[in-house]
């Protein structure tokens, strides 16, 4: 990290919204979910090629939250989370997503709006320019636009419903995610490396089995909401050319099918850059034992959530809260670039005059392009830190801190351990969704490790750790 960087991280944090530790007060929440299925066929996201929709397997969903604490009926605090079934949240979103909220809702202060992605690869393209999309389907500014008006319908559904409310925290387990990222002899790494062959050693990072869960509750009993963080991202099926919600969609039937249709459920992923749903070794036994329970990989996945979940639902609901502390701080912080070298840039720059004619291969000419001109930039002293908008919450003695990324599973380890919260919960995927790898990953290698995959890498990693355990560690002045 050159000292620039580190100048411009310790010392130029641009805090928006700063702390206020209230006492207790009390809790008012109000819940909405809205479809965000088009109705037309559109590019869906996640893959290196184009795959246009053929129909939709299971409606994808904005599942909002809102949250505020009342003195005296003065609102004290507010926050309103939007679970989003799509890859992750670009800045084209969340900026007209939350013009759209300021005109439907003017009181709500449109900078506590969080909004992240359950990172479903079966959900529309939200960003031009990066696939090569026929004219014949909706575009991605029309999706945007779309999608925008129906993130304020959440947020103003959420908002108008509040009312007085208890919370509950609880933490349950289910082996969702493995490591996907398969170790070698000669030190190399592969995301979906195979696992069958003499020079495998093993899998590169540790695994988080943790199923975080919220639960809210109305005067009349009755669950409003409940947020879900799993450090696995929903794309067990994302090879599909259909719209699909992934394992959230049998995730929300099988509870509200159980606590009332009205239940309006959050998937929020948690850090797992480096986990994914997919087998990695034991897969004939794996699949075996699935047929044997006669369910689809789908369900399975979706039992295993909700056995989690009702793990830590048995706990949440013998400790419920209707008077309790809530803050919520915004502020923009800086983090390092990972900086291209120059042979790393050559290889870019050779891929991208090798698919520059190849419309099929527009995508991972992108991928490579984004290299190329972060090295120009580099070169010229123009490239500038990266900026993140970092949510941290206290509800209770909870936590919850956001993340733009696909941020590698040991530094949301390293947040949960050094938080003074009871638990900490981890949203990454509010952002544009990079993967942002550990030294050890940089060093294997693979996609999902190289510059092209990164635009912070590990030294920004780190940073963005001590940077969030110290905000969380803020919010409980007195350990």
């Amino acid at each position: 990290m050159t000292s620039r960087f580190m100048l411009s991280v310790s010392t130029a944090i641009a805090v928006l919204l700063a702390p206020t530790f209230a006492g207790a007060a009390e809790l008012h929440v109000g819940a909405a979910s809205v479809s965000i299925t088009p109705d037309r066929p559109v590019a869906l996201d996640g893959q290196m090629m184009t795959r246009i929709s053929k129909g939709v397997l299971t409606p994808v969903t904005a599942n909002a939250l809102a949250i505020e604490t009342r003195d005296g009926g003065a609102a004290v605090e507010q926050a309103v989370f939007v679970s989003c079934d799509l890859p992750f949240i670009v800045a084209p979103v969340s900026r007209a997503a939350r013009e759209r909220v300021k005109e439907r809702v003017p009181d709500f202060d449109t900078n506590k709006i969080v909004m992240s992605g359950t990172h479903t690869h079966t959900a529309p393209v939200t960003e031009t320019g990066t696939y090569e999309i026929p004219e014949s389907v909706m575009q991605p500014a029309e999706y945007v636009e779309f999608l925008a008006g129906r993130i304020a319908d959440a947020v103003a559904q959420a908002w108008a419903a509040r009312k007085p409310a208890a919370a509950g925290w609880g933490l349950g387990h289910a082996v969702l995610a493995i490591n996907r990222r398969s170790t070698y002899a000669d030190g190399a790494a592969q995301m979906y490396g195979t696992t069958d062959a003499p020079n495998f050693r093993g899998f590169e990072g540790g695994e988080d089995h943790g199923v975080e869960v919220l639960c809210f509750w109305g005067a009349d009993d009755a669950l409003i909401a409940t947020a879900v963080n799993v450090a696995c991202p929903a794309q067990e099926v994302e090879g599909l050319w259909m719209i699909d919600a992934d394992f959230w969609h049998p995730v929300r039937e099988a509870l509200r099918a159980k606590h009332g249709n009205g239940l309006v459920v959050l998937g929020w992923t948690g850090a797992a850059g480096d986990q994914s749903p997919h087998l990695m070794y034991n897969k004939r036994a794996e699949e075996r034992m699935r047929e044997l329970r006669k369910r689809t990989r789908l369900d399975e996945l979706a039992q295993r959530i909700v056995a989690g979940w009702e793990e830590a639902h048995e706990g949440a609901k013998q400790e419920r809260h209707g008077d309790v502390a809530f803050t919520h701080t915004v502020q923009t912080i800086e983090l390092p670039l990972r900086d291209v070298t120059a042979e790393e840039y050559a290889n870019a720059k050779a891929k991208v005059e090798e698919y520059a004619t190849d419309a099929s291969r527009r995508r991972i000419m992108v991928w490579h392009q984004d290299a190329v001109d972060r090295y120009e930039r580099q070169q010229a002293g123009t490239a500038a830190p990266y900026k993140m908008e970092l949510h941290a919450v206290r509800l209770g003695d909870i936590a919850i801190a956001t993340n733009d990324f696909e941020l590698y599973t040991e530094f949301g380890i390293q947040m949960k351990s050094r938080s003074r919260a009871l638990q900490t919960f981890v949203i990454q995927l509010a952002g544009p969704g990079t993967y942002v790898p550990t030294p050890r990953a940089a060093r294997g290698g693979g996609y999902s490790a190289i510059v092209e995959s990164n635009v912070v890498g590990p030294e920004g990693g780190q940073v963005l750790v001590e940077k969030t355990v110290e905000t969380i560690n803020a919010l409980w002045p007195n350990p």
